[in-house]
């Protein structure tokens, strides 16, 4: 009578590890930051430890319930500190070395490059949940309106207006994983040579550059359009890099799965830099300089 105690705690912690990469996955693509995803799953594996087996049908349904509803209500609590963000806020890049798991690449590419995590955060915290658990997890709209405690004609409509918001910014022009690591090869040349013609050439006319600081290092305050102003702002970086003597070092590492770049100075990760590449040439381009985001595994 006396072991049975732990013989429990030890099943239910197994059962929990079972899924925990799976949590997480949503966990992340709920909120962006690594951090807070760690946060919600360590919330849930609490929120576990006081369940009692007897009363779960599913273990994957009902932790997957858990952390959906903890990451909606920690949504709608950062939307209020978001807003007061200095400057865009980008979700924190999961960085990789290029050796990484090409498996791994390929699952993170579908739903988790940057360009795909900004375009969810024009999604209400429930329209997320119910477009990701569709999308992203397969889940019926049955058991999506078990987790987000509405009916299933509801959560239909919600992942109805919640596609047509992400597709009208998806690009109609997909870039194969090929054609993005040439192009990412080309940005870092151009950059390290200091060849801002080139660089031009390599910029859409209507791209945007977003660069996140968040208030702690020197940013773009507000998103900047257009390749000429893009090329400028990027020429002011260098130009600046060249006065002050700085040794800036680049390297190509994987970014959400997809090319990117990490920058260096003096040997300390200053910036990474993810690409959205539509029709052979840079649509977006994010810069992560908020010191709190620049965790490289």
């Amino acid at each position: 009578m006396g072991t049975q105690p732990s013989t429990t705690s030890h099943s239910l912690t197994d059962d929990f590890l079972e899924y925990r990469a799976l949590l997480f996955a949503i966990a992340y693509r709920m909120l962006g930051t690594v951090m807070d995803a760690e946060d919600m799953v360590q919330d849930t594996f609490f929120k576990w430890q006081t369940v009692s087996k007897t009363q779960v049908r599913s273990v994957k349904s009902y932790l997957t319930t858990i952390i959906t509803r903890l990451c909606i209500d920690r949504l709608r609590s950062a939307q209020v500190q978001r807003e007061q963000y200095i400057g865009p806020w980008l979700p924190e890049p999961i960085v990789t070395d290029l050796s990484a798991d090409p498996n791994y690449r390929v699952e993170l590419t579908d739903s988790l490059t940057m360009a795909f995590l900004v375009i969810l955060e024009r999604l209400t915290p429930v329209e997320r949940a119910v477009f990701i658990l569709r999308e992203v997890f397969d889940l019926s709209y049955d058991e999506i309106g078990q987790v987000v405690e509405k009916n299933t004609a509801n959560c239909r409509q919600i992942a109805c207006r919640a596609r047509q918001h992400v597709s009208k910014s998806q690009s109609r022009f997909p870039t194969s994983p090929e054609q993005h690591y040439q192009l990412t090869q080309q940005f870092v040349k151009t950059c390290r040579q200091g060849d801002m013609e080139g660089l031009l050439r390599l910029l859409a006319e209507d791209i945007v550059l977003w660069s996140d600081g968040g208030g702690q290092v020197v940013a773009a305050l507000k998103p900047i359009r257009g390749a000429a102003k893009v090329a400028g702002f990027l020429r002011a970086i260098h130009r600046r890099q060249q006065k002050l003597d700085l040794h800036v070092g680049l390297a190509l590492v994987q970014v959400n799965g997809q090319p990117g770049i990490q920058f260096l100075t003096d040997g300390q990760v200053e910036t990474i830099a993810a690409l959205a590449i539509t029709n052979h040439k840079i649509q977006s381009l994010y810069l992560i300089r908020n010191p709190d985001k620049l965790h490289v595994t």
